[in-house]
């Protein structure tokens, strides 16, 4: 799992790494399922979008 680094709590989300044919097996069973009252939802994780800037100051925090 997944935490927030200011208040250690979950973010409500983690990664697992598999085989491609067990992956699209899981994305396929689990994907939709209510677990305790919640929708799971699975998918294959997508490479990190760029946030732009690179200042190198904590992307504005404290400021």
């Amino acid at each position: 799992m997944i935490t927030d680094r200011d208040t250690g709590r979950s973010r409500g989300f983690g990664f697992v790494e598999m085989g491609d044919d067990d992956g699209r097996r899981a994305i396929d069973e689990l994907n939709g399922r209510d677990i305790e009252g919640r929708p799971l939802t699975v998918n294959e994780a997508r490479p990190r979008e760029s946030r732009g800037g690179g200042r190198g100051y904590g992307g504005g925090r404290g400021r």
